[in-house]
């Protein structure tokens, strides 16, 4: 699914009131507040849906691929999805239903 299908649906659940250009830019400014407070280090909770969180992951030793030499990789802060138990029982059950 792209932005503008994520569009499309949002503009479809709300109905006739509201054009795809307005709903674009509600899909923006969710999406740009979801960016900017995770860029602030802060978590983002959706009930129901799940949480959007910052994690440190540690510097650690690794190797080079194509010499087998080590390399120091530095620690980093990476963005991480957690989805809510609800959310992840639907997923789980519609798989089942496909299988």
């Amino acid at each position: 699914m792209t932005k503008a299908d994520l569009v499309e649906q949002v503009a479809e659940a709300i109905g006739p009131g509201i054009t795809k250009k307005d709903c674009a830019l509600v899909v923006d400014g969710f999406l740009n507040a979801v960016k900017l407070a995770m860029v602030n280090g802060e978590n983002i909770e959706i009930r129901g849906f799940g949480t959007f969180k910052v994690r440190r992951r540690k510097s650690r030793m690794a190797r080079n691929p194509r010499t087998g030499d080590p390399v120091k990789v530095p620690s980093r802060a990476v963005p991480v999805f957690k989805p809510s138990k609800h959310f992840s029982g639907k997923v789980a059950r519609a798989r089942r239903d496909d299988d």
